[in-house]
């Protein structure tokens, strides 16, 4: 279990290459942890029209070799480039496939997703390169543990490698037509059949086909791990996933300590640590400017960062904005967009409490790291959180989360107990504004403890939520998923928890 391993880390997005969403921060974080652990790592992409060339500084390193795709053979050349100082990027490039302005929403995605694989896993041979481990990730990727187990099965390159396949949007599957099994070269082998799963027997879902051919399967928290188990949080895969459980595990994502670090982020007014956190309320003072809010120092500043969307919650921030407002005296900052009648309310809320509350409706990055720093109190009220970076970021800056039990939320946030003094934030269980509500009455009188709440802050502050604990957490996985396929060890044997054996049981 020591040597070191080498992995292929397939994602359709990574930072600072292209990006839509979590995925492609995760994806341009995590590999250059794990290689920081020593680790030979390598990430593969499709080269899209918006990863130019020269900007990024890429070289090509094969030329014109031929992929399999349906009944033809393709053309796919491989530029590389760099993440971090040595974690090589692997660029897959064919102009009719991914010479275009976007990166998803065309009507051959399908077959855009399933060249990308395939042209990767040739390239590996090309290059002479073996890997032990392929981590694949959400549904574009998903087509290679389908691959590993029946046109690559017997192939002596890729007789020792294991897959590992993360979800990280379990509502995103890729499902698709018969058609995608010709095109994929696995049409021999049919369709994947579910006693329980009856609509989905008669469609090609690819991330369905990651779950149950993958060596070992993960998720992005512990507790989404067994959320997902059930009815309520599977998106109709909990049948497959239940079956599955044994290979299922939970791992949050991390933050990169480096870029989140308020002693050193350029894009807020004052620099502060644990050691001289009385500098922060600068922050606070500079935020309530920018924002056009009443310069007050004790009044608490409640920030949030999000979609505006009923998943992330503001359905019920809908309902306790007005008495929050009325009876807590507090100031409130949001960034985001989303629904129209969201965006309506904050409008209609920011018009009419002029001096406490400011919606900026858009995305800004660098307001972003503001409101973190500036911020008493950070809202994350989910519906549903796979993992969630917001509370993390929110802690290493200072601001307290108030948050729901559920996924990585559950995970990273510990309610606040006034007896024991433990606790880096404030939770509520039941999804209902009453609850909401209680969470941030229970804030807010706390903050008023000047003492108290400096504890709390430093819990969030001290907390490791950095990329190299997940990283080595992601390197137990990769031996775990070895050990399968070699039939050396249970799973139990490694350090990685597991949805649990009973978890989903009642639910069918």
């Amino acid at each position: 279990m020591t040597e070191p391993l080498r992995i292929l880390y397939l994602s359709a997005e990574v930072v600072p290459f292209a990006k839509t969403g979590g995925l492609a921060d995760v994806a341009g974080s995590l590999p250059k942890a794990v290689r920081a652990l020593g680790h030979d790592i390598r990430v593969a992409m499709p080269r899209y029209g918006r990863v130019d060339v020269e900007k990024f500084g890429l070289k090509k390193v094969l030329g014109p070799f031929p992929v399999p795709l349906d009944d033809e053979q393709k053309p796919a050349e491989i530029y590389e480039g760099r993440i971090g100082k040595d974690v090589p990027v692997y660029f897959v490039e064919n102009k009719e496939l991914y010479d275009r302005d976007g990166i998803y929403m065309y009507p051959d995605d399908a077959e855009r997703f399933i060249f990308y694989c395939r042209a990767a896993l040739e390239m590996c041979r090309l290059l002479g390169w073996r890997p032990d481990v392929i981590h694949c990730n959400d549904w574009h990727t998903a087509i290679v543990p389908n691959w590993l187990k029946t046109i690559y099965k017997d192939d002596p390159f890729f007789a020792g490698t294991a897959t590992v396949y993360t979800i990280h949007n379990l509502a995103y599957q890729g499902i698709f037509g018969y058609r995608v099994l010709e095109i994929a070269g696995v049409d021999e082998y049919g369709f994947l059949a579910h006693p329980d799963m009856a609509d989905l027997n008669g469609v090609v879902d690819l991330m369905a086909r990651g779950i149950h051919f993958a060596d070992v399967i993960n998720t992005v928290s512990e507790t989404y791990a067994q959320e997902i188990l059930t009815p309520e949080y599977g998106e109709r895969l909990d049948p497959l996933l239940r079956d599955r459980r044994h290979r299922l595990f939970g791992i949050l994502n991390g933050i990169d300590y480096e870029v989140m670090n308020p002693a050193t982020d350029p894009h807020i007014a004052q620099y502060y640590d644990i050691h001289s956190l009385d500098k922060r309320v600068e922050n606070k003072k500079a935020l309530q400017r920018e924002a056009g809010l009443e310069e007050d120092a004790d009044a608490p500043l409640v920030g949030a960062i999000s979609r505006l969307t009923d998943q992330k919650g503001f359905d019920l921030v809908a309902q306790v904005m007005e008495p929050m407002l009325r009876y807590l005296k507090v100031q409130f900052v949001l960034l985001g967009t989303g629904e129209q009648r969201y965006h309506d309310m904050f409008s209609d809320l920011s018009q009419r409490y002029p001096d406490r509350v400011r919606a900026f409706l858009t995305f800004n990055a660098p307001l972003a790291q503001r409101i973190y720093a500036g911020s008493d109190l950070f809202l994350m009220p989910s519906r549903f959180e796979p993992c969630g970076l917001g509370q993390m970021i929110a802690m290493r800056y200072g601001s307290v989360p108030v948050v729901r039990e559920t996924g990585g939320l559950a995970d990273t946030v510990k309610d606040f107990d006034p007896r024991t003094g433990t606790g880096n934030g404030f939770t509520f269980r039941e999804y209902e504004p009453l609850a909401l509500y209680t969470a941030l009455v229970r804030a807010v009188e706390t903050y008023r403890h000047a003492e108290v709440w400096r504890r709390i802050q430093l819990a969030g502050m001290t907390a490791d939520f950095s990329w190299a604990a997940s990283a080595r957490k992601y390197v137990d996985l990769y031996y775990r998923a070895l050990a399968v396929i070699r039939g050396e060890h249970a799973l139990e044997e490694y350090g990685v928890t597991r949805a649990r054996q009973g978890d989903g049981e009642g639910q069918r």
